[in-house]
């Protein structure tokens, strides 16, 4: 039965995407790259910021490069003061802490930005086990992220239900072998059930989560 829950932070615990695009449409001008939602959500989201740079800028040196992101960065959060948690987070979360589950922060996003994100949020001392892209051997879409999140909690696989909302991160927790739920806040649906969603909804407060967490218990819900 379960025993913790997993979640993504961008796009996932918050709808912030629009507030990253922005920041990277922005900077991104002056090299002559003007981009798309759907440039951004095949090339950008999800993916560590040396890949993406290295991918979109190779002519930047290592020095230029780690500038670039930590400018992009600061932009980002200096426009993201107000940001909330998305619609039934909170609930979500009481709800596990009043039945003692285990929570993890398992995330791609800078040091700074999780921090920054969850003091905003409110969530600094939410989560039990937080694990960056950046502090483990392979990021996201790689298993490893979830897999150093599932040994932390001392959770076996089969009792963890993963939140998701990019393929990267939906590939990433499926490939370790959790039930995953993708959140449609940067996605369509389908494209998240074609990386292996099990299920996908627009929020924390959609009804059918809480009957999926609910038969999932060992306890009375």
């Amino acid at each position: 039965m379960i025993q913790a829950l997993l979640f993504d932070l961008d796009g996932t615990l918050v709808n912030n995407d629009p507030i990253h695009f922005q920041a990277w449409r922005e900077i991104l001008t002056p090299y002559n790259l003007d981009i798309d939602e759907e440039f951004y959500k095949k090339r950008i989201t999800g993916r560590l910021n040396p890949d993406i740079v290295k991918d979109l800028l190779p002519q930047l040196t290592p020095a230029q490069a780690q500038e670039f992101i930590e400018e992009k960065e600061a932009r980002y959060r200096q426009a993201a003061t107000t940001i909330q948690p998305l619609e039934g987070l909170n609930s979500i979360l009481e709800w596990a802490n009043a039945r003692s589950l285990k929570l993890a922060l398992v995330t791609n996003a800078p040091r700074l930005n999780t921090q920054f994100m969850l003091k905003v949020l409110g969530l600094e001392t939410a989560f039990s086990v937080v694990v960056l892209g950046e502090d483990v051997a392979v990021a996201k879409p790689d298993p490893t992220p979830y897999q150093v999140a599932l040994a932390q909690l001392e959770v076996p696989k089969a009792a963890a239900i993963a939140f998701e909302d990019s393929p990267s991160g939906i590939r990433s927790a499926v490939s370790a072998g959790i039930f995953t739920v993708g959140i449609a806040s940067t996605q369509e649906p389908d494209n998240l059930y074609q990386f292996g969603a099990e299920l996908v909804i627009p929020n924390f407060s959609a009804p059918e989560l809480m009957a999926l967490l609910a038969s999932n218990l060992d306890t009375p819900n």
